[in-house]
């Protein structure tokens, strides 16, 4: 197998492609379910709810502060999962390679992939691979889908019908550092911070929290368009509305800073690794005693409550003691971050 480059013949179906995926993904991914080469994974699943999603990750730079886009595509399907209550199981995984790829870059991110799928306690039972002419594509693209198992219990929580006001909104740790990461990675701005994407798989945490709590009325993966656009999407023709307070919000001050200085809010800024929980009054303490006791939650807080007024809006009340509102991101502040 050429191990230098990839060509178009490692997508036709022929030699090529046959060997880069038993010498390359078969042994990373190596699970009976994948290896037994079918056109579809028979899989064993013990539940009447299942939870099923999907995401395309076009990531620039393939590698960040942080992460990789192969780390970034597992978590981010496996993220998407944990939030609707679901316990994750299965993924998928499609290759979209522009011709010329090194093969260690490939080699690299497959690695993380299955790494980061092992953390997860996930198994990768099914892809594909295509490679397209120079040019067709930015270096690399991923696809990743996902099945996940789903207690009938949990089944409200992705949406958020049970939401009442005098619950509260809690979130896992700072926001904003991904975005800050992978913008701080693109040589063009000639930038530089400190800041590690927070780029992690929360089904465990998650399922620590669930374990314990049956108040968890909504949670949800503050990814593109950040903790504002989430909460203003959840109260948007809803009878209540959010009163978010800044200064409980966890930011860095080197996050804070490169925002202040490129003209971002660390609100809409893109996270990997942060979920949003709006849990019952009486539950939110127990909570965020639980979240705080993983190593994905050590700095989550309470960020606000739902409340009856204004409904259908997020006021923030600012550290000056003003108020605003919170609306959804309109336009990209950071394109391909995800």
């Amino acid at each position: 197998m050429n191990r230098d480059k990839i060509l178009l013949s490692h997508g036709s179906g022929g030699k090529r492609s046959t060997d880069l995926i038993q010498n390359l993904f078969f042994n990373y991914f190596d699970n009976k379910i994948l290896i037994s080469g079918g056109d579809s994974a028979i899989l064993n699943i013990q539940t009447n709810n299942l939870a099923f999603t999907t995401d395309s990750f076009v990531v620039d730079p393939l590698f960040f502060p942080g992460g990789d886009i192969g780390k970034l595509a597992v978590c981010g399907t496996v993220n998407d999962l944990a939030v609707s209550g679901a316990v994750p199981k299965y993924l998928s995984v499609g290759f979209i390679i522009e011709e010329g790829l090194e093969f260690d870059v490939l080699e690299k991110l497959v690695k993380s992939i299955a790494e980061t799928a092992k953390t997860a306690n996930v198994k990768i039972v099914t892809g594909d691979t295509k490679v397209v002419n120079r040019g067709k594509c930015d270096k690399l693209f991923i696809n990743t889908s996902g099945i996940g198992e789903l207690d009938s219990k949990f089944k409200k929580i992705s949406s958020g019908e049970k939401i009442q006001p005098g619950d509260k909104i809690l979130i896992n740790g700072f926001i904003a550092d991904h975005g800050i990461a992978v913008m701080s990675a693109r040589n063009e701005l000639k930038v530089q911070a400190d800041v590690q994407s927070d780029c992690a798989p929360l089904n465990g945490l998650i399922g620590e929290v669930l374990a314990i709590s049956e108040n968890v009325k909504f949670m949800r993966d503050a990814t593109r368009g950040g903790l504002a656009t989430v909460l203003a999407e959840i109260v948007k023709n809803r009878n209540f509305g959010i009163h978010l307070i800044e200064e409980k919000i966890p930011v860095r001050e080197s996050v804070r800073g490169m925002c202040e200085f490129f003209g971002f809010d660390p609100l809409y800024v893109a996270n990997e690794g942060k979920v949003v929980m709006i849990v019952s009054d009486n539950d939110a303490e127990k909570v965020l005693e639980k979240l705080q006791k993983n190593e994905f939650g050590k700095e989550a807080q309470i960020v606000g409550e739902v409340v009856n007024e204004h409904s259908g809006k997020v006021v923030l009340q600012t550290q000056i003691g003003g108020k605003r509102i919170i609306d959804m991101l309109l336009g990209d502040q950071l394109p391909r971050i995800c």
